[in-house]
């Protein structure tokens, strides 16, 4: 994401909703280093992805006129299978927790006070009616004895030079000392003014005569104005009030709401924030779903049917269940190659060790097929969906091919999936060309659609 997106951004962000800082141009751009944000569009909606400390976050899809959420969403949860992440949804504004809590069965859900932004009425911070503003109206009336001329205009590009000496003045009595996080958070509000005038911007400026003493950079999203940047000489009593309503006033036009964005746990700035009396603190939900296995299954259970046995895979099946695996000629239906998933060479225990591992990740369970104790195939359940879904496959050595296990084996680990583990929803798929395993699925699945490629079917409770 960078400043040459601006425009394809603000076509979501300017009729956003949210009321949040973080779906805004301003704050992707000012805190890209942090966020590491990237984006793209689906289904209607802009979908944004930032890596944070390492970790990848998606924020709510922002819809268009014609965008569809739930499919953008849908997009969101089929990426983060493929890459095998799981789906977090950060910032989510209070109006789409409640979507996301029917989505998801199970997540953990958070919403931290550091994050929440300050959200006010356009006119409370334009006015400062009523007693509770009595402060900010005695810290403005100071501010108009001592400097009765002071007045705002917008800031453009050609007022470049004026704001870095409006820089200069500030830092040299800036208070916040060695205090890295305010002087990181100073070069950034630095590096964001050399936007002025841009036409997602509204910035402006507080001058005494010819000297600028005070700065604001904001952006309106839906009916809320965002104030992204308030800076000004602390030595001009009462300035920052001041500031504040003739923002208020000069671009709050339109707006019921004006958020100041969060206070990131700085002593002094939720001091301030409070004291202006805000509206709301807007929450901002953190939503990491969890798949059922993760709740349901500490160890992969033993399974019986009429002939068959299913349990864990274990050493004394290595090499029964290589020669599964490696049987090229029987697994070209198998639609996953697992020597080239390995990425590396194969060993003995390369196969079972994938196994093991998707088992304690809690991304798939891999039953071995026992016939009379011995491996004759593999039942995988795996690519959970965190919505209640997640799909099934199976396959048998040639040398007990057609004799129904596949079908005896699939039927009780699916079973097992709807009524213990607790989904909603199981699937599998073949290709078309395998007659063998259409008709096993047909048996116990119901045909769900197709494509080019394959059968689809699914199962429900």
């Amino acid at each position: 994401m960078t400043k040459r997106d601006a425009a394809r951004l603000r076509r979501y962000y300017q009729g956003c909703d949210f009321g949040l800082c973080e779906y805004s141009v301003g704050t992707k751009l000012m805190w890209r280093r942090a966020l590491h944000p990237s984006w793209t569009e689906a289904a209607g909606c802009l979908v944004v992805r930032n890596e944070i400390d390492g970790q990848v976050v998606f924020d709510y899809p922002v819809p268009g006129p014609e965008g569809d959420e739930d499919a953008a969403l849908e997009a969101i949860e089929t990426y983060c299978l493929e890459q095998g992440l799981p789906p977090v949804i950060s910032v989510v504004p209070e109006s789409r927790a409640p979507r996301l809590l029917a989505r998801y069965p199970y997540a953990q859900v958070s919403n931290v006070r550091t994050w929440q932004d300050y959200v006010y009425y356009r006119e409370d911070l334009q006015f400062f009616t009523g007693r509770r503003y009595s402060g900010q109206r005695n810290h403005i009336n100071k501010f108009r004895a001592g400097w009765p001329e002071a007045a705002f205009r917008p800031l453009t590009a050609a007022d470049e030079a004026i704001i870095e000496r409006f820089w200069q003045d500030y830092e040299a009595e800036f208070p916040k000392g060695n205090n890295a996080k305010a002087l990181d958070e100073l070069a950034l509000a630095r590096k964001m003014l050399k936007l002025a005038g841009k036409s997602c911007f509204f910035t402006g400026g507080l001058f005494d005569g010819e000297k600028l003493i005070g700065l604001s950079l904001s952006e309106k999203c839906g009916d809320t104005l965002i104030i992204h940047i308030e800076k000004a000489l602390y030595s001009y009593t009462g300035v920052y009030p001041t500031l504040v309503q003739l923002v208020a006033d000069a671009f709050g036009e339109g707006c019921q709401w004006i958020n100041r964005e969060d206070d990131a746990a700085d002593r002094g700035l939720r001091t301030s924030k409070l004291q202006y009396g805000p509206a709301k603190l807007a929450p901002k939900y953190r939503f990491e779903p969890q798949n059922e296995l993760i709740r349901h299954v500490a160890a992969i259970p033993e399974l019986k049917t009429e002939r068959l046995t299913l349990s864990a895979i274990t050493e004394a099946d290595l090499p029964a269940y290589n020669a599964l695996v490696l049987d090229a000629g029987r697994n070209r239906w198998w639609g996953y190659d697992d020597v080239g998933g390995l990425g590396g060479p194969v060993t003995q225990t390369s196969f079972l060790d994938v196994a093991r591992r998707d088992f304690e990740n809690r991304q798939a369970v891999n039953f071995a097929v026992r016939l009379d104790g011995q491996l004759i195939g593999e039942a995988v359940l795996y690519r959970f969906d965190c919505r209640g879904g997640a799909e099934l496959g199976c396959r048998v050595d040639a040398a007990h091919a057609g004799c129904g296990y596949g079908t005896e084996a699939f039927a009780a680990v699916a079973d097992w999936a709807l009524y213990k583990v607790h989904l909603s929803r199981v699937v599998a798929k073949c290709y078309k060309e395998n007659q063998a395993s259409y008709k096993m699925l047909s048996s116990c699945m119901r045909k769900k659609g197709e494509d080019e490629t394959f059968f689809y079917f699914e199962k429900l409770v």
